[in-house]
């Protein structure tokens, strides 16, 4: 019995039984569809019940019953008219004009019906009485008729005499459309013969440019090149249907294709002598360089050839051909120019770098590392992989110049760092100034695709360069910025093996000079490839860095094995070994030089592979050692490694600083327990024991009351060593802990 009706808000009904409910919902579906044009939607009830109320109308009322009523209405409907507004205004005036015409109808209407009679006598006297006017206006009606005949009769005459004129205007207005039609194909006819005299015709003082030309002054390059552009507007014009048939346009066609084929013939062989001009020009230049540590500059050159640069945007455009072989003839000349250059440029380096004493000479170029030039014999027994032995040359070195060994290295090292930079500082602006030129002078700054190949796997030299580029090499340039590389490939193809000579003599001379190398190829990469990461001067260095790299690495790999196969003499102390020494003068040569430098992370890698290897190698020459005590050359090599660590504050090896303190620590305690500790046995014995006890739980105090460690025993010990005895041990204790300790490490105190 439960719904709910659904306004504004929902109401909940409760019926007194099913039945009412189903009436009532009954009730208001036959209401909505009866009234309601939206319609109420019935939600959950079930369609039998919304069902009977056309089921029940339709048996109660007979179906004639509701046509006839319909019909009735629809009848009512059209014989009903309502009044407009000037009946209306009738009716209300006849009404005011009878008093009683509301209160007594039928007196109205009767009076109105006598009205009606009165007026329709009038209407039927007034017709009669105008027949004689009507008789009159048919008579004026039959001449009116005849007076239209008449003028017909005229019309036509005049129709007649129209049509003659008429063929005369057609005759005079076709001669007009004609002579239209020949006006307008005059007009068009000579605007076709303007088009082609203004657009295909030459002047005569651009082909006087273009076939005499002088193209070596300025004047008559810019003659040339105005002409030139003048000659392919002509050629690139645009010409209408039907031009291309005209005999003197081919003739035109044919002029112009002749004097392009005459000037870019001329240009091309104007370009070959300037090239080879301008090397044979250069070489002479070439003696003045030979002494400095400079490049000779290719500006003027550089700035001679672009006055002909637009001249090669026409020929690019005009002879793809010449145009091409102009870039292999510039790229041939210009390759051996430069080679012949900075061959003799790297060669004055490596001059530098070896020095050009006698007394250097003599001695040879020996790989070494650091302080291997030490003071102390044990250093004679560290095998160097080199074709002599260091010390005899440095020793050498020190009686010529009474300079201490490391010293002069590091006066060496930071020449060989000098005239590293200065190399890499002359070659970065010549391979940037010469990519600048090639780029504006074969009008290769838009990266657009153009049509052939430029150069072939075999044209690339040097075998660096070609396993570096053979996978482009062997395609067709598909762009100009791939053809700006091969070019410069070509043209400085020495580079990259003068380079890593010049790398591999500087890590001959000194196997630490890599430092120097690896920071400053690193920077110089890293600028130019802010500038362009796919240059060729990008490229090459970064094939460089990697032969500098691998040559680092060598470095490190070469102080690691030198630190296994050293040897220690069994007659004399140990001391600080070394290597150990050798690291110190590594870490503080390499922060010197790493200060800020990019390739920071190779360093840190370096440092803890070098500083695994002196842990490892110092416990195994301790344990090999005879003379000098374990914890003596642990307690000394660790001490001076954790101070190495400390000063220089290396942040990668925080841990490895305090393993180191921590050994140095637990070999010094171990030293003085078992060498410190003897010489007063029964004493030592004696306090070991007191020590054993306190271990065991006895409290300190309670000590004295054990039989073997009470006051009466401690004398006793206590007598056993007097005075001069106990001086007397501590004397040879101290000789014999100097016998132990090396000087340098001062550990002694």
């Amino acid at each position: 019995p439960e719904f709910d009706l659904h306004f504004e808000k929902i109401y909940k009904w409760v019926a007194s039984s099913t039945a009412e409910k189903n009436a009532f919902i009954s009730c208001i579906w036959k209401l909505n569809q009866r009234y309601l044009r939206k319609k109420i939607d019935f939600v959950n009830v079930s369609s039998q019940l919304l069902e009977e109320l056309p089921k029940v109308t339709e048996e109660s009322v007979p179906s004639g019953e509701n046509q006839s009523v319909t019909g009735g209405d629809e009848e009512a409907v059209d014989e009903y008219q309502e009044l407009n507004a000037r009946e209306e205004q009738d009716i209300e005036i006849m009404m005011e004009g009878c008093e009683y015409a509301i209160s007594n109808a039928e007196a109205f209407a009767e009076k109105l019906s006598r009205e009606l009679q009165v007026l329709d006598g009038a209407n039927i006297q007034s017709i009669m009485a105008s027949e004689k006017q009507v008789n009159i206006l048919m008579k004026l009606l039959d001449e009116a008729l005849k007076e239209v005949d008449q003028i017909e009769l005229k019309l036509s005459s005049y129709e007649e005499m129209l049509q003659s004129v008429k063929e005369q205007m057609d005759q005079i207005s076709e001669s007009n459309h004609l002579i239209h039609l020949s006006n307008t194909n005059n007009v068009k006819l000579l605007s076709e013969i303007e088009f082609l005299v203004n657009h295909m015709d030459l002047a005569k003082g651009h082909i006087k440019a273009l076939q005499e030309g002088d193209l070596a002054s300025s004047r008559g390059i810019e003659a040339c090149t105005n002409a030139a552009d003048a000659l392919l507007q002509c050629m690139n014009v645009a010409l209408r249907p039907g031009h291309d048939m005209l005999l003197a346009v081919k003739e035109q066609q044919q002029r112009f294709s002749d004097l392009r084929e005459h000037f870019a013939r001329r240009l091309a062989s104007h370009l070959n002598n300037v090239f080879v001009q301008q090397g044979h020009d250069q070489s002479s230049t070439l003696a003045q360089h030979s002494v400095e540590l400079t490049l000779p500059n290719h500006h003027p050159f550089h700035r001679d050839l672009l006055r002909y640069a637009k001249l090669m945007e026409w020929l690019k455009s005009t002879d793809y051909g010449k145009y091409e072989g102009l870039t292999k003839n510039y790229m041939d000349y210009l390759s051996r120019l430069y080679e012949r250059e900075i061959k003799d440029f790297f060669e004055v380096a490596k001059i530098k770098m070896t020095g050009t004493t006698k007394e250097s000479k003599k001695f040879g170029l020996h790989g070494s590392s650091g302080k291997l030039t030490g003071s102390t014999s044990s250093l004679n027994k560290l095998s160097v992989q080199s074709s002599g032995n260091r010390r005899s040359q440095s020793s050498s070195l020190l009686d010529m110049g009474n300079m201490s060994a490391s010293d002069l290295d590091v006066a060496d090292r930071t020449k060989f760092d000098k005239i590293f930079e200065q190399v890499l500082s002359e070659l970065e602006p010549l391979c940037l100034a010469e990519q600048d030129f090639i780029s504006k002078f074969f009008k290769l700054q838009q990266h657009q695709s153009i049509p052939g190949t430029m150069t072939e796997t075999e044209d690339l030299d040097g075998g660096t360069l070609t396993r570096l580029h053979n996978s482009c090499a062997s395609l067709p340039v598909s762009s100009e910025k791939d053809m700006i590389r091969q070019m410069m490939i070509k043209i400085f193809r020495c580079i990259e093996p003068e380079l890593n000579n010049l790398i591999a003599l500087g890590d001959k001379i000194d196997s630490f000079n890599s430092l120097y190398m690896l920071v400053k190829m690193s920077h110089h990469v890293w600028t130019a490839q802010n500038v362009d990461p796919a240059s060729f001067l990008s490229t090459t260095l970064g094939n460089v860095l990697v032969t500098v790299k691998r040559n680092f690495d060598k470095c490190i790999s070469n102080q690691i094995r030198q630190m296994e196969e050293v040897k220690i003499s069994k007659k004399s102390k140990v001391g600080i070994l070394p290597f150990v020494a050798e690291f110190e003068e590594f870490a503080g040569l390499a922060e010197s030089i790493f200060k800020n430098a990019e390739r920071r992370g190779d360093l840190d890698k370096a440092y803890t592979k070098l500083i695994r290897g002196v842990f490892v190698n110092v416990e195994k020459v301790a344990n090999e050692s005879q003379k000098t005590p374990r914890d003596v050359v642990m307690m000394e090599n660790f001490h001076h490694i954790f101070a190495t660590l400390s000063r220089l504050k290396i942040s990668c090896l925080e841990a490895e600083k305090k393993e180191a303190k921590q050994k140095y620590t637990d070999h010094l305690q171990s030293y003085v327990i078992y060498s410190l500790g003897q010489p007063l046995e029964k004493l030592n014995h004696f306090f070991e024991g007191v020590e054993a006890r306190v271990a065991q739980g006895i409290r300190e105090e309670e000590v004295s009351y054990q039989l073997a460690f009470n006051k009466q025993e401690l004398r006793k010990v206590i007598k056993e060593y007097p005075g001069k005895e106990v001086k007397k041990g501590l004397d040879n204790l101290y000789k014999k802990v100097d016998k132990h300790l090396c000087e340098e490490e001062n550990l002694l105190q």
